[in-house]
C-alpha cells in the first residue's frame, strides 16, 4: 500500500518547538522515537526507510518526531537531558491526541524510551526495542562496551567526516555500497546537526545510564536485535531482555545495524505481532536466481570533471546500453543504483554473457564499468529482490576490477559445458558475509 507522509506540525515544549507528524489511521498508536539522528521529511526520501514506515503505518497511527536539538526541531545550546526529552514527548502525544502509546526506539532513542515507559506507564501499551542499549561504555557487568578512550576516538573520527555519509559502512555494510544510499546518509547527518554539534551529544551519550531503571519497567516489552550486527554488540540487547522484567529478547539474522537495512520485514513482522497479536502473512515468494551488480568506475571523478550537463548525458547513454544488453539476454532489471544497476536472470550462462556484452558495450562511449554475479534463492517483493543472494552479488561487484566480470564460485560450478573461461581470484571475504567466498573472473 502507499501511505502519504503526514504533515510536519509543532508543537511547544517549554521554550522549545518541536517538529512532528501523524500518518496512518490504524487501531493503535506508535510513537517512533528517533535518534538525534534525523529531520522528519528527509527521513521520507529514502524509499526502503519511506517503506518502513509505510509498513508501520498500514497496522498503526504513526507519530514520529525530531528529538529536541535536532532535525527540524529547535536546536539548544546543550544536548538536552532525558528528562527534557520525556517532557517532548508527553508535548508530542498530547499534541497528536494519543492518551496511550506503544513506543518504538532503537540505538540512542532506547534509553529515554525505557526512561519514559517506567515513570510514565500508564502512557505506554508496549516497547518495542531494536538495537539499543542501558549503558554504553564499559561497566563490571558490561565488559564488551567500549572503554571511555575508546568512545572517544570514535567521536573524534565522527566529527571529522560528519556530512560525508562515511559512518554509513559501520552501520550497514550492505547499504553502504550503494552512492545513493551515502548520499541520503550524508545530507541526513548534515540537516540533523551541525558538526561543532557531534561531540557533545555523542559524550553525553556516553554519560547515559538506565541501568537501575530497567527492574522498573512493567510494560510489555521485546528486545529485537541482529545476531552480526557491525555497529552494536548485541549483547547489549540480552542485557536488557534479562533485567526487564517479563521482556522477550528476538535475535534475528542478518548483518546490518539499521532498521530499515537487510531484513527490515523480519523486524517489522516481529513489531506487528507485538502490537496487534496477529502475524502478517508472507507474501514474498523466493526464487533461484543469478544477481548481477553493475557499477561505473570512478564515476564520481568522471562526474566532476564532465560537469552536470555532460554526465547526465552520458548516464543516459550507459543507462541505454544496459536496457538493450538485458533485453537481448532475457535479464529483468530490478533497479538502477544511480551509476549502475541491479537485474536479474533465470540463467547463470545469459547472465555473464549479459555482463560481458555490457562491460564491451560502454567502453563504446568511453565508460569504464566492472560486473559482479552470483546464484541463490532471492525472496521477490513486488518488483524488489532481497536476501543473501542479492548481498552476496553486490560484494562480489565491489571486489571486481575495471572492465572485469567477477562471479562467485556457485555461477561458475553452474556453467559448466558453455564454454566460458574463467581465471581463479582466489578466496575473499566479502564484507557482511560469512566465510570465504572463492571468486573467478570471466576470461572469455
Amino acid at each position: 500500500m502507499t501511505v502519504v507522509p503526514g504533515k510536519t506540525q509543532y508543537v511547544k515544549s517549554g521554550d522549545n518547538h518541536i517538529a512532528w507528524s501523524v500518518t496512518g489511521d490504524g487501531p493503535v498508536d506508535v510513537l517512533y522515537v528517533p535518534t538525534w539522528l534525523s529531520q522528519l521529511e528527509h527521513l521520507w526520501e529514502y524509499p526502503p526507510l519511506a517503506r518502513f514506515f509505510e509498513r508501520l503505518a498500514s497496522f498503526s497511527r504513526l507519530i514520529i518526531f525530531d528529538r529536541r536539538g535536532s532535525g527540524m526541531s529547535d536546536s539548544c545550546p546543550d544536548p538536552p537531558t532525558l528528562e527534557q526529552q520525556m517532557d517532548d514527548v508527553i508535548a508530542v502525544m498530547d499534541a497528536a491526541g494519543s492518551d496511550q502509546a506503544a513506543l518504538f526506539a532503537q540505538l540512542e532513542g532506547g534509553p529515554m524510551a525505557m526512561l519514559f515507559a517506567a515513570t510514565h506507564p500508564s502512557r505506554v501499551t508496549g516497547m518495542l526495542l531494536y538495537a539499543t542499549f542501558a549503558r554504553t561504555l564499559r561497566a563490571d557487568d558490561m565488559p564488551w562496551a567500549p572503554r571511555p578512550e575508546e568512545r572517544e576516538a570514535m567521536v573524534e573520527g565522527l566529527t571529522a567526516g560528519w556530512g560525508s555519509g562515511a559512518r554509513a559502512a559501520a552501520l550497514a555494510p550492505v547499504l553502504a555500497g550503494d552512492a545513493e544510499f551515502v548520499d541520503w546518509f550524508g545530507k541526513l547527518e548534515r540537516l540533523s546537526i551541525s558538526p561543532g554539534g557531534v561531540p557533545g551529544v555523542m559524550r553525553q551519550i556516553g554519560l547515559t545510564d538506565v541501568r537501575d531503571v530497567l527492574p522498573t519497567i512493567r510494560v510489555p516489552t521485546i528486545v529485537v536485535c541482529r545476531e552480526n550486527d557491525p555497529f552494536m554488540d548485541p549483547r547489549h540487547s540480552e542485557y536488557l531482555a534479562e533485567k526487564i522484567p517479563s521482556a522477550h529478547l528476538k535475535v534475528l539474522g542478518g548483518a546490518e545495524n539499521l532498521i530499515f537495512g537487510d531484513g527490515m520485514e523480519d523486524v517489522l513482522d516481529e513489531a506487528e505481532e507485538f502490537l496487534t497479536g496477529q502475524r502478517p502473512q508472507q507474501s514474498a515468494d523466493r526464487v533461484l536466481a543469478t544477481v548481477l551488480f553493475t557499477d561505473i568506475v570512478d564515476s564520481t571523478a568522471r562526474a566532476a570533471e564532465l560537469g552536470d550537463r555532460s554526465w547526465k548525458a552520458l548516464l543516459e547513454r550507459h543507462d541505454d546500453l544496459v536496457r538493450r544488453q538485458l533485453a537481448r539476454y532475457q535479464g529483468r532489471e530490478v533497479k538502477t543504483t544511480g551509476d549502475g544497476f541491479l537485474a536479474t536472470f533465470d540463467g547463470p550462462a545469459r547472465a555473464i554473457r549479459c555482463a560481458t556484452a555490457i562491460n564491451a558495450g560502454v567502453r563504446t562511449i568511453g565508460i569504464t564499468t566492472r560486473a559482479g554475479l552470483h546464484t541463490g534463492e532471492c525472496e521477490v517483493r513486488g518488483d524488489d529482490v532481497a536476501g543473501m543472494a542479492v548481498h552476496i552479488g553486490a560484494r562480489v561487484g565491489a571486489t571486481a576490477k575495471p572492465g572485469e566480470v567477477l562471479v562467485s564460485s556457485t555461477v561458475k560450478d553452474l556453467v559448466v559445458g558453455s564454454g566460458i573461461e574463467f581465471a581463479e581470484r582466489g578466496e575473499h571475504s566479502l564484507k557482511g558475509v560469512p566465510g570465504e567466498w572463492r571468486l573467478f573472473a570471466v576470461a572469455s
